[in-house]
Formats: structure tokens, sequence, C-alpha cells
């Protein structure tokens, strides 16, 4: 039977269901730590706020009015609402878990000779070109601002290392040698 032809109730499959499985969302393998820094978890947190109080109720409202306009099967409010509303539920599932598992680690507060999660590493590459990298966390990486995922191949190649290292680093155009020049702690900025 097609879904045009049965009924739905008018708000019970409007309520969020967190135990809900989703095929489709990005994971991180269940032995690797959640490591983040405490400004990615409150942009996490900020992030499950706003949909959880804000953009999810609108969204039921508008669900609702478009429920109580008649036939739902050419309704695109109603359609386009309810697509929404589970992309939305599948996002604040996905914070939920993150949040849930995070390790949040306090760059500021490391003391370290070697390069560890949330240094901020200064490097030289073969052709004498300067770069700054940030270690993050795998939900705060923006290559952009130079914050890269401490599983990432370059991540992975700078953590452990000190200053005066040459590591070797995985790029697309091949393996480069670069050479340790700093190591920072500090608060990471986005």
């Amino acid at each position: 039977m097609s879904k045009a032809f049965t009924k739905e109730s008018d708000g019970e499959d409007l309520e969020l269901d967190l135990d809900a499985k989703d095929d489709d969302s990005p994971a991180s393998p269940a032995e690797q730590k959640n490591y983040i820094t405490p400004g990615g978890a409150d942009k996490l947190r900020n992030e499950l706020k706003t949909l959880l109080h804000e953009q999810r109720p609108e969204l039921v409202k508008v669900i609702q009015w478009a429920a109580s306009n008649g036939d739902r099967s050419e309704n695109a409010d109603y359609i386009y609402g309810k697509r929404r509303l589970r992309e939305i539920d599948r996002r604040i599932r996905f914070l939920t878990k993150r949040l849930e598992i995070a390790e949040i680690i306090d760059p500021a507060q490391q003391k370290s000779d070697r390069v560890l999660f949330g240094a901020t590493v200064s490097v030289i590459d073969e052709n004498g070109k300067s770069r700054t990298y940030c270690i993050v966390g795998i939900d705060e990486t923006n290559v952009k601002l130079g914050h890269i995922s401490w599983i990432s191949p370059v991540g992975k190649a700078l953590l452990q290392s000190k200053v005066g290292d040459t590591v070797t680093v995985h790029t697309p155009g091949g393996d480069e040698d670069w050479e340790i020049e700093d190591i920072e702690y500090k608060a990471i900025l986005s």
C-alpha cells in the first residue's frame, strides 16, 4: 500500500527517538577515542542546543500546520518538513553520541616537548615554506584554519615528534619531509 493511503498520527511521529539507528551517519571506530578541545565541545553543544530548542520546535509547528491542511501526499510543506525533521533528528542523535564519548583535552593545560593532541605545530616543508597546524579532534577539523585531525595522515605524521625532528608526510602529491620548527600549547581559536 502506498504511503499516500496510510494515516499518520498528528503528533506522535514528530517525537525525537534518540535510539534510532543512523545507517548513513559518519562515526568513528568504537576503539578510537573522541578527543576534542573545549572550544570544539562548546561548538557541538551549541549546535545541539540550537537544533533541540530552536530549529526542531519551529519545524514541528510547520509540519503540524501543513498536516492540518489536508491531503499530505501532495503537500510540499508537509513532505519537505518531514524530510528536514528526519535530517535534524539524525544530526541530534549524532551530536549526542559524539558528546557522550568525548574526552575534552584543554591544549593550554598540556605540557610536553613533543607534539600531542592540542599542539600548535609550525613546520618547514621541503620548499622552505612555513606552515602552522593545530592538532584537533575529528569533529572540529577545518583545513582552511589549519586545524587538522589527530587521526589524519598529517596529524599522525606530526604526533610524538619534537622540535628539530624531520617527519615524512604522505600528501596527494607524494611523500614530503617536513622539519618541526616550533611546538606550542595554547587555546585553539575557531
